[in-house]
């Protein structure tokens, strides 16, 4: 087994932050969120393929693997309160930075940019927003005060899992209340108004055959930039990127390659 995918990951006690190949000499960094139920070693193995001038962050939300024992987060600005915190302690926001959000990761991006602007926090030069409605098309429902069945056809419908959670009971009542916690917060979340578009690059992954978004909630991200914007297709569904992983890795790596080379060349530029 690679020694770098080892669970002796670096945290220095920010146990929000993951990062299973240290690159202390990378140029730039991807901070990358994971799905409601969802948890860091989601983005486990994309550090194989990620240039070495890449360093990959991955989010713990709180209440899952070694966070097992602390208490969910159900409300948005205590996360991303928690988040920010742990970002500045571990000086992650030192260098360049995209920041990447698959279905609820893309709402704690979102709110994170806005928080990260209030403090006068550094900005990501590029948000890659996946699977995820814009804030002005959320989508409304209560699935979370639904039952355990109810809540687990969900799951099995966005197929989300390798797995059927119906056939593994155990796993099933040690993964709900992590589901049901991150749907209660998706779905009592009340996006904040955005009163001035992101000075920010918005890219937003889409996957033809994800029946939990349509074309014009995706679309709708570009209001939210006042620079460039574009929507990339997949085939899959909701959870596309587990069987496209390659292609997003490399759709990411291009778009960061273009970005940064528009950023420096502003820097030179009179």
């Amino acid at each position: 087994m690679n020694s770098a995918l080892s669970d002796n990951v670096t945290n220095n006690n920010a146990s929000w932050c993951r990062i299973y190949q240290p690159r202390p000499l990378a140029k730039q960094r991807f901070i990358c969120l994971p799905h409601a139920g969802g948890c860091a070693s989601f983005f486990k193995r994309w550090p194989i393929t990620l240039p070495s001038s890449i360093e990959l962050v991955a989010i713990q939300y709180p209440g899952r693997e070694e966070r097992l024992a602390e208490p969910l987060i159900n409300n948005m600005d205590e996360l991303i309160n928690g988040l920010i915190e742990a970002l500045i302690q571990q000086r992650l926001l030192d260098k360049p930075y995209l920041l990447f959000g698959h279905s609820m990761g893309g709402y704690v991006v979102y709110e994170l940019c806005l928080a990260l602007r209030a403090r006068n926090l550094p900005n990501p030069y590029q948000l890659v927003i996946s699977a995820s409605e814009a804030p002005s098309h959320k989508n409304s429902s209560n699935l979370h005060l639904e039952t355990d069945e109810i809540l687990l056809d969900e799951i099995e419908k966005l197929n989300g899992m390798p797995f059927s959670l119906a056939t593994h009971p155990e796993l099933a009542q040690m993964l709900l209340p992590i589901i049901r916690n991150d749907y209660q917060l998706i779905e009592s979340w009340q996006p904040k108004i955005n009163p001035h578009p992101f000075d920010i690059p918005i890219s937003i992954f889409v996957a033809l055959q994800d029946t939990e978004l349509t074309e014009a909630q995706a679309l709708a991200w570009e209001k939210q930039t006042t620079q460039h914007f574009h929507c990339e297709h997949f085939q899959g569904n909701h959870f596309y990127l587990i069987k496209e992983q390659a292609k997003v890795i490399q759709a990411l790596v291009k778009i960061a390659k273009q970005q940064m080379r528009a950023h420096y060349q502003s820097m030179i530029t009179p």
